[in-house]
């Protein structure tokens, strides 16, 4: 399912069969928490990986409570992340959608406001209609199927 892209990555194949790996907050090793620890239950200036974040063993092993708690941190963290992303990206939409409300692309590929006044000569500057392309690129093979090259 990986390979073919329809669920999951390399990544989550390793993590469940192998090894989880180090668990991250805001990018960096786990580093913050108590006076010279990262968790009361640790001795003070331990420097192991398991102390930072390391998590040794994969899902199907099953997580020690530390393992599991370094986990849930990481976890929480992409949530809250994705959480923001979400509203941010949704409230830029809802602003697009107010202020272009009123834009159509006539006819002549050019882009018109409601009165009339041409807000674009080409409609997104490519004159590339976004519902006959592959990723901003035109599909050319499929318009020249029909035509005949002279």
């Amino acid at each position: 399912m990986s390979n073919s892209g329809a669920k999951g990555s390399i990544v989550n194949t390793t993590q469940m069969a192998a090894v989880v790996g180090q668990e991250t907050i805001l990018g960096k090793r786990i580093k913050r928490g108590y006076y010279r620890r990262t968790l009361p239950h640790l001795r003070r200036g331990d420097l192991s990986p398991m102390s930072h974040g390391f998590v040794e063993r994969g899902f199907k092993q099953g997580l020690s409570p530390f393992e599991l708690f370094w986990n849930i941190m990481n976890g929480r963290e992409g949530l809250m992340d994705k959480s923001l992303r979400t509203r941010k990206s949704g409230y830029m939409q809802r602003r697009l959608i107010n202020a272009l409300q009123d834009l159509k692309v006539c006819d002549d590929m050019s882009v018109r406001a409601a009165d009339g006044k041409i807000v674009q000569f080409m409609a997104g500057e490519d004159g590339i209609d976004p519902s006959k392309s592959d990723r901003g690129r035109l599909q050319w093979k499929n318009r020249i199927k029909g035509a005949s090259i002279k």
